[in-house]
């Protein structure tokens, strides 16, 4: 099964398969349709996500979840501070040649060759064990002893992180935050979805998910994802907000708050995720075509961990959503018939 043995009929049917995904997904997650939502866009995009809130919101069970929808190989490491990278990456270990009496290392692959591996708590893990997680994010393989080991494909790292606890934890610097594609934030239910979870979670059924999509046909939607058309008045109009985060001393940014509070503003590759998930938005939403309503759905989760704040914004407890809201509204919206 390739892209081009697609025809329109197989088209639908993979497409129809990703909503299935979200209503199995919804049979143990209540509510959180934007977060489940947000989690398939990474994935149909080809990039890793990061996840996080509080305690207790469901992080861990919606990517196991996820994970148990999709014909995939899934393994969950927890995060400790005394995890070391070959617990992650996996190591060598001395052998002996039954035949011949001889003796020999064998490299024993760790956890991260999976399809999909849910990095529980990864800020609570010192910064050499989450450089060897990231450099696997970064390269899709593993290099040991002189040798370079092809990750399984397709590969997604789901991260999840507590942004309350301080004590005993080690948060992502800014640039190894910038592998992530999508930060994705957690928030509290609502009233009535609290009240669900209440009913579902303290009696004896239990919710029993099916496998929907196989590891072929997310490559395969991966492809069409980087077919979607976007026209190049979007195209500027993703630049114009990249830029616009930017702001140093010979030039200032067109939105206010940005020059206030942001330090540093996002690089290319934020360019290139918001293009790559507004893609995927659209793809999910059954277009083949980016709108500008896919562009400023994804925008909050793919730049608020590549805006550095300034001392000014933690004072006055601004967050980096309250100034990619402003720049969304100063940044000029292109004229076009997809808009």
């Amino acid at each position: 099964m390739n892209e081009e043995a697609l025809n329109e009929q197989q088209v639908k049917e993979a497409l129809s398969k990703l909503q299935h995904v979200i209503d199995e997904v919804g049979k143990v997650i209540v509510g959180q349709q934007d977060v489940i939502e947000e989690l398939l866009i990474c994935i149909l995009a080809g990039g890793h996500c990061l996840l996080e809130g509080v305690p207790g919101l469901a992080k861990t069970l919606m990517v196991s979840s996820l994970a148990k929808t999709l014909e995939l190989d899934f393994n969950r490491v927890q995060f400790t501070p005394d995890l070391m990278p070959s617990d992650i990456v996996g190591t060598e270990i001395l052998e002996t040649d039954h035949d011949s009496g001889d003796r020999f290392f064998k490299f024993q692959q760790g956890p991260v060759f999976t399809n999909i591996l849910l990095a529980d708590e990864i800020n609570r893990t010192p910064p050499k064990t989450q450089a060897a997680l990231l450099e696997a994010m970064q390269e899709k393989s593993v290099s040991y002893g002189g040798k370079a080991y092809q990750l399984p494909q397709p590969f997604f790292v789901l991260a999840t992180q507590n942004p309350v606890e301080q004590a005993g934890t080690y948060p992502l610097p800014e640039a190894q935050l910038d592998r992530f594609l999508m930060l994705v934030r957690v928030g509290y239910p609502s009233a009535s979805d609290e009240i669900e979870i209440l009913k579902r979670t303290t009696g004896n059924v239990s919710a029993t998910l099916s496998k929907v999509l196989s590891g072929e046909a997310m490559l395969v939607l991966q492809k069409l994802t980087r077919s979607v058309e976007i026209s190049d008045a979007l195209v500027g109009y993703v630049t114009d907000i990249v830029r616009a985060t930017r702001t140093d001393n010979e030039q200032k940014s067109s939105c206010e708050k940005v020059n206030d509070y942001i330090r540093w503003g996002a690089g290319p590759r934020a360019g290139q995720a918001l293009v790559l998930c507004a893609k995927a938005k659209a793809l999910l939403s059954g277009r083949y075509a980016v709108t500008l309503a896919d562009i400023n759905f994804v925008a909050y989760a793919v730049l608020r961990h590549r805006m550095l704040l300034n001392f000014q914004a933690e004072a006055e407890n601004i967050s980096t959503d309250n100034v990619i809201k402003a720049l969304l509204a100063d940044v000029k919206q292109p004229i076009s018939p997809l808009v």
